[in-house]
């Protein structure tokens, strides 16, 4: 290699390093720095002195990088990951398996450049027995043409094209490898949408029954999370997984409205205390190891990382196919003792008892995560009631639809086929002599079982419920006219705030716009009177990260609300039909999901899995997940959405009610996964609100772009709801959907 050429490269490591430590003083870079630019090969009398001194400034610079990277703050990291000398996909795809074709698109010829799917091959050598194992390469591209990959930011459609291609790996039985690097989905609502594409992503991946492995790099939230559900999850030491970016957190904490800018002071503060990096994340349990890089971050010519990581995802694939293999002793103890000199092959094909032990495991994995980041203040006799009706509820389903049950439909599908085949013989003879017989004056028209059968069914008069009567919203106690927010268009008129929200239940009378009514006010004219009966109430949001300033808040949150947690779990009925419900409450810290709300959500869902109810998931309102909890907050995306799927493959009835304003997390996975999602009218539902949207895509959006009318256009809903008809809705659709009998396949 030339002097210039060697002086240019040291020149490029030196800038690099102190790009990655932004604005940090180093006298020790900087004087380098200027030894390396002073540098000139003509000063010296012999060229060995000169490349003499050059290896000197080399070493040096190798010194200095070891040093740094040991200093590295959690900032330093978001830096690494996002500059443009960072490893990328191709990159891997490159230098880590033998072979490789990309599907789906190729470049700025795809549905969405940003997100690469490949078919890879890894060959395995065990003497002269040679294995090609296929994969499925799937991850977010920054690089190679990034001036058309959106920064990594993938769209909606990137992450359908993403969960096709998985689909696919699961149908021929091969292994997933996902390479998250990405600093968050791109917030459209265009079919599919952000949110609801993301919820499918996550909703699937728990039920894939390959081996999937994850590796993390830059993992951006929900962007994150769509390719993220894995088996394994391997991040690399310099990357970062977050709830959402420093910038962002400390635009929220700071209150920061563009065009200013949070200070660095407060963007460093933030990163750290979100608890973002590798050995944090490690620590909570949310990854399962990480891999170590070069100083100062893999790039793309760091070819001995490329070594380290193909051993280790290959490692990691055998680890998960042997731990739900039945036939695996031996080489599951050579890999845990022999580690990366462990000479086994393992075959990554499964045999069916294998998957579904797979899946059993893969819930298992997730249901225990984020245990330590809530507040369970639940007495001991709370806690024992709670296992005993647990128990009891446990029991009676066994008995009652495991083994009486089976019993009983066997016996009337057989009663119900021997009837069909008699009637076919006995039906034109009884036609014959009901007629001779009425004709003498013996028998008479069953006019009561007719219309049973083909008339229009009528309300029950007795059964009307009464609404208003043991609520009354604050709102309407205000002596002052209220204005319809509509009124400049439609000419609606002023009303009163007694009658707004008394008689008019917060609907203006003239063009139906939903005011913003109280979570009490459904309670207590929605369900049927005196049936609600929560549970696991204290079971409470905490500060699991230490944010600063930040436990005051909550405690703040739980006084004026009376509340531990912003979800409030129960077992209710309506009109007789008994059913659970986890809802999430706008008041508390704006109906954000942390660690307890995930907890009772979960703890819901399995109740109503237990005592065969249908499940509905009222929102009163949310912001999305809770910043300050960090990863505590943002895995509860895949935890609860994993729950949701085993209590709908079960045969569960899983209905979402959106009310207020629903944004982010939870919709982009366990409320957006759901088939049956309905919104009150008046309410925006979406990824993300209009100023981050501005932000992020520098695109004005129109004033209804989230309105639930909207949300409905674009099939992410199934129907809006007048607040008034709630209950008789919710009624229709729990005997149409489910029904008494189909709760439960």
């Amino acid at each position: 290699m030339s002097l210039d050429k060697k002086k240019t490269e040291l020149q490029q490591r030196a800038d690099y390093a102190r790009e990655v430590i932004g604005d940090k003083d180093s006298p020790e870079l900087d004087e380098l720095l200027r030894r390396i630019a002073e540098f000139d090969e003509h000063s010296f009398s012999k060229n060995g002195d000169a490349v003499n001194a050059l290896k000197a400034l080399e070493k040096r610079l190798e010194s200095l990088e070891i040093s740094l990277d040991a200093r590295l703050m959690p900032m330093d990291k978001v830096r690494i990951v996002r500059h443009p000398q960072r490893v990328s996909l191709k990159d891997i795809l490159e230098n880590v398996y033998d072979n490789y074709n990309e599907i789906g698109g190729k470049d700025e010829h795809s549905i969405d450049p940003g997100m690469v799917i490949a078919r890879a091959y890894i060959t395995r050598r065990k003497g002269k027995t040679i294995i090609n194992q296929p994969v499925m390469v799937v991850g977010q591209e920054k690089g190679h043409g990034e001036e058309f990959r959106n920064g990594g930011s993938i769209k909606p459609w990137g992450n359908y094209k993403a969960l096709k291609y998985m689909k696919v790996a699961a149908r021929e039985q091969i292994p997933i490898h996902a390479y998250v690097n990405t600093p968050g989905s791109y917030p459209v609502e265009d079919f599919p949408g952000a949110a609801q594409q993301i919820a499918e992503n996550i909703y699937e991946m728990c039920g894939l029954d390959v081996p999937v492995i994850a590796i993390f790099s830059e993992g951006g939230s929900g962007g994150a999370e769509a390719i993220g559900m894995a088996d394994k999850r391997i991040m690399l030491s310099h990357g970062y997984y977050s709830v959402i970016s420093p910038e962002g957190a400390a635009a929220i904490e700071g209150r920061i409205r563009p065009p200013q800018r949070a200070s660095q002071e407060l963007i460093e503060s933030c990163a750290s205390h979100q608890k973002i990096t590798a050995q944090d994340n490690l620590a909570n349990g949310y990854i399962d190891e990480i891999l170590q890089e070069p100083p100062l971050g893999a790039r793309s010519e760091s070819f001995g990382f490329y070594k380290q990581l193909r051993e280790r995802v290959i490692q990691a694939t055998d680890e998960v196919t042997l731990s739900v293999r039945s036939v695996r002793f031996l080489r599951g103890l050579a890999l845990r003792l022999f580690k990366k000199n462990a000479d086994v092959i393992v075959r990554w094909n499964l045999s069916e008892r294998a998957r579904e032990r797979l899946l059993d495991r893969r819930s298992k994995k997730y249901r225990h995560m984020a245990q330590h980041a809530y507040q369970d203040n639940r007495t001991i006799w709370e806690k024992f009631n709670a296992a005993r009706s647990g128990f009891v509820s446990t029991t009676y389903s066994v008995i009652v639809y495991g083994i009486i049950k089976p019993v009983q439909q066997t016996v009337k599908r057989v009663l119900e086929e021997l009837t069909d085949e008699v009637h076919v013989i006995t039906g034109k003879f009884g036609s014959l002599s009901g007629k001779a017989l009425k004709s003498v004056g013996i028998g008479s028209d069953n006019k009561q079982v007719e219309m049973e059968l083909t008339g229009l069914s009528q309300p029950d008069k007795s059964s009307v419920h009464e609404n208003g009567h043991e609520y009354v919203s604050p709102q309407s106690l205000q002596d002052r006219e209220v204005s319809c927010p509509h009124s400049a268009k439609r000419g609606c008129l002023d009303i009163w705030a007694r009658d707004l929200f008394t008689d008019f239940a917060g609907v203006c009378p003239n063009c139906g716009h939903h005011f913003r009514m109280e979570y009490q006010w459904y309670l207590h004219n929605v369900f049927d009177k005196d049936s609600i009966q929560e549970f696991n109430k204290n079971i409470a949001a905490g500060n699991p990260t230490g944010f600063p300033n930040f436990e005051e808040r909550v405690k703040a949150a739980k006084e004026k609300n009376n509340m531990q947690s912003g979800c409030m779990s129960f077992h209710a009925s309506l009109e007789g039909i008994k059913l659970t419900c986890a809802m999430l409450v706008a008041n508390f810290r704006g109906g954000s999901v942390g660690a307890a709300e995930g907890e009772k959500f979960i703890r819901a869902l399995e109740l109503a899995q237990k005592k065969h109810h249908p499940f509905l998931a009222y929102i009163h309102g949310t912001a999305g997940i809770r910043i300050q909890e960090g990863l505590n907050g943002l895995i509860q995306m895949p935890r609860v959405t994993m729950a949701v799927r085993n209590y709908i493959e079960a045969g569960g009835l899983y209905i979402v009610l959106y009310d207020t304003n629903s944004y982010a997390g939870p919709l982009a996975s366990f409320l957006g996964c759901s088939p049956y999602q309905y919104a009150v009218r008046s309410s925006n539902i979406g990824f993300a609100g209009p100023g981050v949207i501005k932000e992020t895509t520098g695109l004005d959006i129109a004033p209804d772009y989230h309105g639930c009318y909207k949300a409905l256009s674009r099939g992410h809903i199934q129907g809006v709801w007048d607040r008034r008809d709630i209950r008789k809705n919710l009624h229709q659709s729990f005997l149409t959907i489910g029904g008494r009998n189909l709760y439960y396949r």
